[in-house]
């Protein structure tokens, strides 16, 4: 009899397990804010960031320890001011993190009414995803949503075989 040999990891099996890890990599630098992670999206609205973003744009905002003129950053309007609580994406044109940074859109003639202070930033913009906010729209409509929970339900009622099971075809025919 002969000693059995130490299996090596096939091409397939590396593959494979590049491909999770890459999964897990991408995965944990897009983790959105609100469950935990380091990125935040902001969809832009308006023409105010234009040529810079344009209406239904995604910027991709990462909180910094700290910001300077020429960043675009994503803040909430300030408690007390009109707008409180909504976000806006526009550019330090001015200001400090003491008093408050002056901000304005790009395509815009006049600063923009709040001083957004550090605790007010959700971050800085690292990238956008064009018109990504229209799809992420029609993905949400009752249709789209109906066809993801139909496919949800079909592999959840479907078994999965394990690749050293017999078929049922196979049992069936002798073989």
């Amino acid at each position: 009899m002969r000693p059995e040999r130490p299996r090596r990891p096939t091409a397939r099996r590396v593959l494979r397990a590049a491909g999770y890890a890459l999964c897990v990599l991408v995965a944990l630098v897009l983790w959105p804010q609100t469950l935990g992670g380091r990125v935040a999206y902001v969809m832009v609205s308006g023409q105010s960031m234009e040529p810079t973003m344009h209406a239904h744009d995604v910027a991709m905002v990462v909180r910094r320890g700290g910001y300077e003129i020429g960043d675009v950053i994503a803040f909430r309007v300030p408690e007390g001011e009109v707008g409180e609580g909504s976000e806006v994406i526009h550019r330090i044109v001015g200001g400090s993190a003491r008093a408050g940074y002056i901000t304005r859109g790009d395509n815009n003639d006049y600063d923009d009414p709040w001083q957004p202070t550090e605790r007010d930033i959700v971050g800085e913009r690292i990238a956008t995803l064009p018109q990504a906010g229209s799809l992420f729209a029609r993905l949400q409509g009752p249709l789209p949503l109906a066809a993801f929970a139909a496919v949800v339900a079909v592999m959840a009622a479907v078994p999965s075989r394990s690749r050293g099971s017999i078929s049922r075809r196979a049992r069936v025919s002798g073989a």
